[in-house]
């Protein structure tokens, strides 16, 4: 990671990883992509298919718990090289959580640009379920089936967190964001602060092939049937 005591030293190799990054996206092998590609609809298809019923019942569950919005949660977040798009979730927070947030943000537990309350005051009973487990995410397979996201990637950050990154945070909009990646991963990963989350997704940005997609799928179907990662 770039050497934060030194600005000018930090700003070339920030530059020089970012080249080294763009350099090996434009030499990765077309099969990879394509393999990819194939598995992000398949997967996702599949998952939709098979999950619709589980999905319904929780639409109902979240409708039930506050019926004061909809199930599904609408937000924009950005995608690859800084594109936004609009991504879907279950939501886990009330109607006016977007509004609220500015009055939390001298309670955020989180380093970095990103904004994170262990006991988010704004999540809602079955919310606090959802989230632990990662189901608020099974919409965004709708994503990954539209090109906005692929099933294994840095996530997708706000716009406003954007906003304060630095140019060696910006390096992991470098390939499309997915529903999963390393960090996703990780034992109690809401401690990790944020540049040992960006070293993760840079590294996979480096090290990304099918069989480490697979790894961390599988590792992430286990995270959410155990609840490891929180």
């Amino acid at each position: 990671m770039p050497n934060n005591n030194n600005r000018e030293t930090s700003a070339a190799d920030t530059a020089a990883l970012r080249e080294e990054l763009e350099r090996l996206s434009r030499r990765e092998r077309r099969g990879y992509r394509c393999a990819k590609r194939i598995f992000d609809i398949l997967f996702s298809a599949a998952a939709l298919l098979c999950l619709s019923p589980v999905l319904l019942f929780l639409a109902v569950l979240i409708f039930l718990d506050d019926p004061h919005g909809s199930p599904i949660y609408v937000q924009t977040r950005i995608g690859r090289d800084g594109k936004p798009f609009r991504l879907y979730k279950f939501r886990s927070m009330v109607v006016n959580a977007d509004r609220m947030r500015p009055d939390l943000w001298e309670k955020n537990e989180a380093a970095g640009p990103v904004f994170k309350i262990r006991d988010d005051p704004r999540v809602t009973r079955i919310g606090k379920f959802i989230r632990r487990t990662s189901i608020d995410e099974l919409p965004q397979f709708l994503n990954v089936l539209r090109g906005d996201m692929s099933v294994v990637g840095p996530r997708p950050a706000l716009p406003d967190e954007v906003e304060r990154y630095s140019d060696y945070h910006r390096l992991r909009l470098l390939v499309t964001p997915g529903l999963t990646c390393i960090w996703q991963t990780c034992d109690h990963r809401n401690d990790i602060a944020f540049d040992a989350w960006v070293e993760m997704d840079i590294r996979y940005i480096r090290e990304r092939n099918f069989p480490l997609d697979l790894k961390l799928v599988f590792r992430t179907v286990k995270v959410m049937f155990t609840g490891e990662g929180i």
